[in-house]
């Protein structure tokens, strides 16, 4: 089996060298970073023993020219500088070299032993209970241990009350999955808002998860959840629908990996795939940074993130595979627009998001 690990960062992954001593599984690390030669320095002293490729800007330009020629520009400007979506040029990479399981891991998250198994298992075992939200959200962090009694909801998860209400009905019912979303021990992923309100002026507040519930919680058909992906893994026939929309634009950010779940909640429903949360939990020891600026990053999003998701339930997919489907819902999307964005400078916010979904599934297919 061979298993892919991404992640995007500009750090000594300290966090990642763990895996010469943790995994007996075939593990590649690929590295999108913005090319500083003193922290691939760095890096490569870290990872002396993992094997690991880098891809900075200079690396994404040349796969793309080789693959594309003289259109290559158009495919390039795909993948953002600087910007958590980079990761989706790992997802590429991995596809394209025969990965088994994609793994993306963030910098800040530490790895356990057993790390890779667990998502593996959770991926492939047919355990698990599953949940069905009468509100149609299901609340992640209701699977954590917290070191508080108040609810709490995750980065990602609508304001709105019905999706609040967390109504839900478990059964038995385990199988196998396409994505398994990792959960985390120490800080929670919370939005801006929940964090400026628990007192966390440095970014990070007094909120600390012990680790997780339950092993494999399955998400029922019509019920989304926040996808975060600083530890999550899924299997590469769903990357024609997981591009990681383009962030840090327009004055938007931090809605990559929930927008992007969204979609793939949607078209994995509709295909009948199916996919979890739960474990492994990875330490999540978050860098302090303003919150404020997160908050700046996160404001303009949260509005369309109440209706963004009733639009994509309301679709209607006729396709059978994650590339078609993922061009039809992009038809849907540019089709309700008006119902979508309510400020006029945000209408070329997702034309561009429209227009790289599709340029997303042509660089899927060139690769496949």
């Amino acid at each position: 089996m061979q298993v892919y690990i991404v992640t995007a960062s500009i750090n000594p992954l300290e966090n990642l060298s763990i895996l010469e001593n943790c995994s007996p599984m075939d593990a590649k690390i690929l590295i999108i970073d913005e090319g500083d030669e003193s922290v691939r320095k760095l890096n490569e002293k870290l990872l002396s023993n993992v094997p690991h490729e880098y891809y900075g800007p200079r690396e994404r330009a040349k796969w793309f020219k080789d693959r594309f020629g003289k259109s290559y520009q158009k495919y390039l400007k795909l993948i953002p500088e600087k910007c958590h979506a980079e990761v989706s040029f790992g997802f590429l990479r991995a596809c394209e070299n025969g990965a088994t399981v994609i793994l993306e891991v963030d910098d800040d998250v530490t790895l356990s032993s057993g790390f890779i198994e667990a998502h593996v298992d959770n991926l492939f075992s047919e355990n698990g209970v599953t949940v069905n939200a009468s509100g149609k959200w299901y609340n992640t962090i209701e699977n954590l241990d917290l070191n508080v009694s108040q609810k709490i909801f995750p980065r990602g998860h609508p304001y709105d009350p019905a999706c609040r209400s967390e109504d839900y009905v478990w059964t038995d019912n385990g199988g196998s999955c396409v994505v398994n979303m990792g959960l985390w021990s120490g800080q929670p992923d919370l939005d801006a808002l929940t964090i400026l309100y628990y007192g966390g002026l440095n970014g990070k507040c007094a909120i600390e998860s012990r680790g997780y519930k339950r092993e494999k919680i399955i998400l029922g058909k019509g019920t989304y959840f926040g996808l975060c992906s600083m530890n999550t893994s899924f299997l590469p026939k769903i990357v024609p629908a997981f591009y990681q929309l383009y962030m840090n634009f327009n004055n938007i950010d931090r809605f990559d990996d929930i927008w992007s779940g969204v979609f793939l909640k949607k078209i994995a429903d509709h295909l009948g795939d199916r996919l979890c949360l739960g474990k492994p939990s990875g330490t999540h020891a978050k860098r302090s940074r303003s919150i404020f600026k997160d908050l700046q990053k996160e404001i303009n999003g949260l509005e369309m993130n109440e209706h963004l998701w009733k639009i994509c339930d309301a679709a209607e997919l006729a396709a059978k595979s994650y590339a078609d489907c993922y061009l039809e819902l992009a038809d849907h999307l540019d089709k309700n627009l008006e119902k979508l964005v309510r400020l006029p400078e945000n209408v070329r916010f997702w034309q561009v998001q429209i227009e790289n979904m599709r340029k997303w599934v042509d660089v899927t297919d060139k690769i496949s």
